[in-house]
């Protein structure tokens, strides 16, 4: 892609380099469409398992493409998913594989709502040199919220520059989607309704929050004891049970089709 990967754009931008509040949006949108893409509409669920942003390329255009399809894993509509092996990117693993190490599309759920809360607050989803209660982003961000604050999350560089409307509804829509709880986290269905204005935002109880919060802490420091390569980019797949990581790798003709459909 002739414009690299979203990272560099939300990380560490050059001078003039900063995304605007449309072009984010625009990638935001596009992923997600890439995603219901996968879980709904191909031949097959599609589980991507490293939805992030060094793995969302931005065309000539800057029209975000999901890539890096590697430790993606495709099993029948209808059928159970099932996995003995822990894989992603500390910051966008869902809370429940350290438990049962079984990838579901609501673990590339919880993934794609840390992307939301980094593209729209321009942080990483965990950041070691931040002050103790800004670590975890999305625990940063839940307690923006619980102040009824939410949108003082956004990321200073935009300069106050975007849709008030559409900032609220991106960071809740992360936290919606970065519930410690598998069956409260919404659908990517669900989620390009919200974006395109077709469905409500999600309702986010204050009273979620103390208990999302403490399991994600838990959670978190535990990795980053054991996994502390990896709190910048790295991946890493640790065996769960010694099995074979369940589900069918994809083959290079699907890979190349899913790459080019899950970017439309």
């Amino acid at each position: 892609m002739p414009n690299g990967s979203l990272d560099k754009y939300i990380f560490e931008p050059q001078e003039g380099s900063v995304l605007s509040w449309a072009q984010r949006y625009k990638v935001i949108r596009g992923v997600a469409a890439g995603l219901l893409y996968l879980h709904e509409e191909w031949e097959q669920v599609v589980l991507h398992r490293d939805v992030k942003a060094s793995n969302v390329l931005l065309d000539a255009d800057m029209n975000g493409r999901l890539g890096d399809f590697g430790l993606a894993r495709l099993y029948e509509h209808g059928a159970n998913a099932y996995t003995t092996h822990v894989v992603g990117t500390l910051g966008y693993l869902a809370p429940e594989l350290s438990r049962i190490g079984r990838s579901t599309t609501k673990t590339d759920v919880y993934a794609y709502g840390a992307l939301l809360l980094e593209v729209a607050c321009g942080r990483r989803p965990i950041d070691a040199k931040a002050p103790p209660e800004e670590m975890v982003l999305v625990d940063w961000v839940w307690d923006c919220h619980a102040r009824g604050q939410i949108v003082m999350a956004a990321d200073s560089r935009l300069r106050g520059l975007y849709d008030m409307g559409e900032m609220e509804a991106v960071l809740r829509l992360g936290l919606s989607c970065s519930s410690s709880a598998p069956e409260a986290r919404p659908s990517m269905r669900q989620v390009v309704q919200v974006l395109d204005g077709d469905a409500p935002l999600p309702e986010l109880g204050l009273g979620q929050v103390n208990n999302d919060n403490a399991s994600r802490r838990v959670y978190v420091e535990d990795h980053v004891h054991s996994y502390p390569s990896s709190m910048d980019q790295g991946s890493f797949a640790s065996s769960g049970g010694g099995g074979t990581g369940g589900g069918v790798p994809l083959s290079p003709l699907s890979l190349s089709l899913l790459s080019e459909r899950a970017g439309r």
